[in-house]
């Protein structure tokens, strides 16, 4: 009887190799598609973005060019009223005819500033609705840009060698990444002065110029009295639009940092605080004070800074303490707030980034990640938020 053929076996390891190989594959294709799709939602988010910052300069240039005049217009007006009374009393030069025209000409400078007010309140309005679309247009560009450069990590992994997936990650999320989050925190940065000058001193110094236009008409028609009052304004004016320069240049770099170190400097800004804002603020430093190099005392300082600027923000609060403590190997921060405080444990992924990107938490930890230091965040709703952070000092900082 003739020995019957045995089927080739099959090599299964192959056929899981090949499976292996078209899903992958499949992935790589999706995830190719889905950086195009992506792309081009980042493409119409740029020139989404061009348009409104188009815009916003064709706004602004609007509000300087309004504000003189509703200014030259309340001064005509002023004045249109000042002639009226005069004519309505003093029947024996003025007759019937001048007082009419007087009437005709208040009644038609109001009615102008009257526009004129409208439009600068609407384009006030319009400013900040564009500066707002700005900035959400500017978080959503950077959330793509973020999703492409993780889809490329992606995509190099399942392409390439996995031995390479240390040096991929690093080279294209951690390097990239890093670099976004600088330039775009560098533009921030830019954009908040650019504004704090334009909405602040720029606006002081358009009325001042037209002060002393109003000035020399009154020193022209030699009404002192007038002309005091104007000068006077002028002053008042002068040393509010000095102290709002000086606030930018401090919020840039204060000077105290570098002339007196980071204890002066953060006790001075803690007494601006409150008095700025109406909460009771105290500050208290412990152990041998020191100076540190420059960049840990900037770090600290921003850091409190931004501490600070959420518990006026967010915290509802009516207490706030800032404590340093120095101690020989580290360096200690603690604020403390007796505001409404917020869900520490939140499940949802979304919501917990969503609320540490609120507050400015993830910036926070990364500048104390970046000098080795450690940072604790303690809250609950109802119980106020205290943040502790605490930085390592190397052998031979603060000493002379």
């Amino acid at each position: 009887m003739k020995a019957q053929k045995q089927p080739e076996p099959t090599n299964v390891a192959d056929d899981h190799g090949e499976q292996l190989e078209r899903i992958i594959q499949h992935a790589i294709e999706v995830i190719e598609n889905s950086k195009t799709q992506v792309f081009t939602i980042y493409e119409s988010f740029i020139k989404e973005l061009a348009l409104l910052e188009e815009e916003l300069e064709r706004v602004l240039r609007e509000v300087e060019e309004t504000i003189p005049i509703v200014n030259r217009l309340e001064w005509e007006f002023r004045l249109a009223r000042v002639k009226l009374t005069e004519v309505s009393r003093d029947f024996v030069q003025y007759n019937e005819e001048d007082i009419k025209a007087a009437y005709e000409k208040a009644t038609r400078i109001q009615l102008d500033l009257m526009v004129y007010r409208e439009k600068e309140q609407y384009l006030r309005s319009r400013r900040d609705e564009l500066q707002k679309r700005i900035r959400m247009l500017e978080r959503s560009i950077e959330r793509a840009e973020s999703v492409v450069s993780q889809l490329n990590v992606v995509s190099e992994y399942l392409s390439g060698d996995l031995s390479n997936v240390s040096r991929i990650l690093e080279t294209v999320k951690s390097r990239q990444l890093l670099g976004l989050k600088i330039i775009m925190a560098q533009e921030e940065e830019r954009k908040r002065v650019a504004r704090e000058i334009h909405d602040g001193p720029a606006q002081t110094l358009a009325n001042l110029v037209l002060k002393t236009e109003i000035a020399e008409r009154f020193l022209e028609m030699d009404d002192i009295e007038n002309l005091r009052a104007e000068l006077a304004d002028l002053r008042t004016q002068l040393r509010s639009g000095l102290e709002e320069i000086r606030k930018i240049i401090f919020l840039l770099r204060p000077m105290a940092l570098d002339d007196l170190g980071l204890t002066p400097t953060l006790r001075k800004y803690v007494q601006d605080f409150e008095e700025r804002t109406r909460i009771k603020a105290s500050f208290e430093a412990t152990g041998k004070e020191r100076r540190l190099p420059g960049a840990m005392e900037v770090a600290l300082f921003r850091l409190a800074q931004e501490a600070l600027n959420n518990v006026q923000r967010h915290a509802r609060a009516t207490f706030v303490s800032l404590k340093l403590n120095f101690t020989d190997t580290e360096v200690q921060m603690t604020i403390e707030d007796n505001g409404v405080g917020f869900r520490m444990n939140e499940r949802n992924p979304r919501e917990r980034a969503k609320l540490q990107s609120r507050f400015g938490l993830m910036g926070m930890r990364e500048r104390v990640e970046l000098l080795q230091g450690t940072l604790q965040i303690d809250s609950a709703p109802g119980q106020g938020t205290t943040i502790r952070i605490t930085l390592p000092l190397r052998e031979g900082f603060g000493k002379e």
